[in-house]
C-alpha cells in the first residue's frame, strides 16, 4: 500500500507547479518589500513610519482620528474625507509624507534581483507582475540586472506614461539560413504599480510623470501614489490608473485572448476589496488557479479563500490545498522563498 504523502509536501510540491506552470501572475503585496524589516514597511505599520514625515497640523488631526476609533491609517483619512469629490489636499500631503519616508529607505536588492533573474529567463514573451507597493525594488533590480521591466512610462529624462508600452514587442536580429530575422525577445516583465508609485507625479498639463525617487519636481505636481483610503477605489478610474486596472482585470477575467492559468500572490493579506473583487472574478473560470503565499492571514480571511476548490493558501501557522486544510509551512509563505523559486531549473 502506498504511502500517502505528508501535507506539508503536497502543498509545498503544488506550489512549485503552479510557480513553473505557463500563463503565471504574480500579485505582489507590502510582505514582499518588507524584507525581514530591512525593507519598507507593512501596511499594518505605515502610519508609525511616515507620521515624523507628516506636518504637525496633519499629524494631530489623524492621531485624533486613530485614538477616537479610527484603527488604522486608511479607516482615519476616511474619517477627515468628508466630500468624496474634494480634492482632499491632506491625501496628498500624506502622499508626500510616504514619498520622503521611502525615500531615505536603502534596502538590499538581492532578492529583488533573484526573482527578475528568474522571471526574465522564462520563455512567455512578457510576464506580467502586479504590486500594491509604492516603491521601485522591482524596477532597481531590474536595472541592476540589465532586465527589461515595463512599467508604461516611456521617455528619456522626463518620462511620461503612456499605455501602449505594455503592448510592444522587442526583438533582436539573428541571422538564420542566410537571412536576417527578428526573434522577440523572451520573459519581458510588465510591472502593473496598482497604487501608483513614489516617483509618480501628475504635472501641471495632467500629464503622468516618472521621475527617479528623490528628484525635485515643481511645487504644482501632484504627487500620484494612491494612499490607504476607501476612495483609493474611484481614483483607480483616473489616468494612469484606469488603464492599469484594465490590464488587471483584462488578464484575470476581461480578456479570453491572454487570461492567465494562474495568479500568485505574494506578500499580499488579501485585504482590499476592490483588489479582491477582480480575483474572485478569475475565480469562477475552472481552468483558473489562485495561490496565496501570506506570514500570516486573519481568521475571516482564510474562510473567506478557503472555500475556494481552485485556490491554494501558504501560511505558517495553517495552509489550504484545494479546500484540503492542513498545518503551517515553514517557509513556503514568503517573497523570499518564491525569488529563490521562480530562479531555479529543478
Amino acid at each position: 500500500m502506498k504511502k500517502e504523502q505528508p501535507f506539508a509536501e503536497k502543498i509545498i510540491g503544488k506550489l512549485r507547479e503552479q510557480i513553473k506552470g505557463k500563463r503565471t501572475g504574480f500579485l505582489l503585496g507590502s510582505g514582499a518589500s518588507f524584507l525581514d524589516g530591512r525593507g519598507y514597511p507593512l501596511t499594518t505599520d505605515l502610519w508609525l513610519s511616515i507620521k515624523e514625515f507628516v506636518l504637525p497640523n496633519d499629524r494631530d488631526q489623524i492621531e485624533t482620528k486613530l485614538q477616537s476609533g479610527c484603527e488604522n491609517l486608511e479607516r482615519a483619512l476616511d474619517a477627515l474625507d468628508n466630500n468624496a469629490r474634494s480634492d482632499f489636499p491632506l491625501r496628498h500631503r500624506v502622499s508626500c509624507a510616504i514619498n520622503k519616508c521611502f525615500g531615505n529607505l536603502t534596502p538590499p536588492l538581492d532578492v529583488h534581483r533573484r526573482f527578475v533573474v528568474g522571471l526574465s529567463a522564462r520563455t512567455e514573451r512578457r510576464v506580467p507582475v502586479f504590486t500594491l507597493n509604492y516603491d521601485p525594488l522591482v524596477e532597481l533590480a531590474g536595472d541592476l540586472e540589465c532586465q527589461l521591466v515595463i512599467d508604461g512610462f516611456c521617455g528619456t529624462l522626463n518620462s511620461y506614461f503612456k499605455h501602449a508600452c505594455f503592448y510592444d514587442y522587442h526583438a533582436l536580429p539573428e541571422c538564420r539560413r542566410g537571412r536576417t530575422v527578428a526573434v522577440t525577445v523572451r520573459g519581458t516583465i510588465n510591472l502593473y504599480k496598482l497604487h501608483g508609485s513614489m516617483g509618480w507625479y501628475l504635472d501641471c498639463d495632467n500629464i503622468a510623470r516618472r521621475v527617479s525617487p528623490g528628484t525635485s519636481v515643481p511645487e504644482k505636481w501632484i504627487p500620484l501614489l494612491i494612499p490607504p483610503q476607501n476612495r483609493k477605489t474611484s481614483d483607480t478610474g483616473y489616468a494612469p490608473y484606469a488603464a492599469l486596472w484594465s490590464e488587471f482585470r483584462g488578464v484575470l477575467a476581461n480578456d479570453s485572448t491572454r487570461l492567465l492559468s494562474r495568479l500568485i500572490c505574494v506578500g499580499y493579506g488579501m485585504g482590499d476589496g476592490h483588489v479582491n473583487a477582480v480575483i474572485q472574478s478569475a475565480l469562477a473560470r475552472p481552468h483558473f488557479t489562485l495561490v496565496i503565499m501570506a506570514r500570516n492571514l486573519s481568521e475571516e480571511t482564510f474562510r473567506q479563500w478557503v472555500q475556494y476548490r481552485n485556490a491554494i493558501i501558504a501560511t505558517e501557522s495553517r495552509s489550504s490545498l484545494f479546500g484540503e486544510q492542513g498545518p503551517g509551512i515553514c517557509d513556503g509563505w514568503s517573497f523570499e522563498w518564491l525569488a529563490k523559486e521562480v530562479g531555479s531549473h529543478g
